[in-house]
């Protein structure tokens, strides 16, 4: 069973201030969150027919960095009877508030609060609104009632600070352990960043974060470039973090994410390895896991990197 959540905690930046927090730690983002001690990816199993796949074991699974084989030192199955701390869900909502979002705003809504009500209880829920200014709020399992209020009286206004938004959230949740499983509801625009997608994308590979954003889309110019940009940005992040993009355009749709997207949390494995490469330079590491069982394919993060630390400052430390 999923552990209750943990904690209530106000919002903990607004307005500009929050931009200068997410442009601060974007030009420092997080070591990859195991340190070069253990790194954690979390699989995603699926047969020829795009079933899920719940019952691999430990011998299924070969893993490789940058082509090299690598000790497998945990294979923990969301679907096992143990529920180990590398399982643990810890759950992030963005929600985009802004004034582009108005005319899916009710849709997107009814997508926030649905998804609410069929997600099971999470350690942790992390909620951040956001437009140009971001707004952060841990709930606890008593509190989820204050969480649909919020979402319901969400107005959209103001310009986007899409990856401020993210930046913020990833500082946020860069040393919790566990699953951490983002569900970003957006029409991936940003207008008022000062964070870039660079910083966006450089974080999410510094980090164990898997992205499920929801895409609404529909309003914007079809072909125009600013809906390629968009659909292109949240394709990538998914695609860097294992995750997958959806686009609902009713809310007769909604169910069915929900389903997937509940279906993949309950049935995912974590596997864990030491790194035989424990350089701090700053380069990104490719993962491969091998799947020896015929028929079954794997969805996970391509890959990882570490921040760099110089000679002398780790002799410091």
């Amino acid at each position: 069973m999923i552990r209750a959540l943990a904690g209530l905690a106000v919002a903990v930046c607004t307005g500009i201030a929050g931009s200068r927090v997410a442009s601060a730690v974007a030009e420092q983002p997080p070591v990859f969150p195991a340190g070069l001690e253990m790194v954690e990816v979390t699989v995603t199993a699926r047969d020829e027919r795009g079933g899920l796949v719940s019952d691999l074991r430990p011998d299924d699974v070969a893993v490789r960095e940058d082509g090299r084989e690598q000790e497998m030192l945990i294979f923990a199955p969301a679907s096992g009877p143990e529920q180990r701390e590398e399982l643990v869900l810890n759950l992030g909502m963005l929600f985009d508030t802004s004034e582009s979002m108005r005319p899916n705003l009710r849709l997107s809504q009814e997508s926030a609060t649905r998804f609410l009500e069929a997600i099971p209880r999470a350690r942790d829920l992390l909620l951040v609104f956001f437009d140009r200014d971001i707004r952060l709020s841990r709930y606890n399992s008593e509190n989820q009632q204050g969480i649909f209020s919020r979402i319901l009286e969400t107005r959209g206004e103001g310009y986007t600070a899409l990856y401020d938004a993210i930046v913020v959230y990833l500082s946020r949740v860069a040393d919790t352990p566990g699953r951490k499983v983002l569900v970003l509801f957006t029409d991936g625009e940003d207008t008022t960043s000062r964070s870039t997608a660079d910083d966006v994308f450089r974080m999410l590979r510094a980090s164990s974060v898997t992205v499920y954003p929801v895409a609404f889309t529909s309003h914007l110019p079809s072909g125009g470039t600013e809906r390629l940009q968009a659909r292109a940005f949240l394709a990538g992040i998914a695609e860097a973090t294992g995750g997958r993009v959806f686009e609902p355009q009713a809310s007769r749709e909604l169910a069915a994410i929900y389903r997937s997207i509940l279906d993949e949390l309950g049935s995912q494995y974590v596997i864990g390895y030491k790194s035989d490469n424990q350089a701090h330079d700053g380069k990104f590491r490719k993962i491969a896991l091998i799947v020896k069982r015929t028929g079954v394919k794997l969805r996970y993060r391509p890959g990882y990197s570490v921040a760099k630390i110089e000679p002398s400052a780790r002799g410091r430390r």
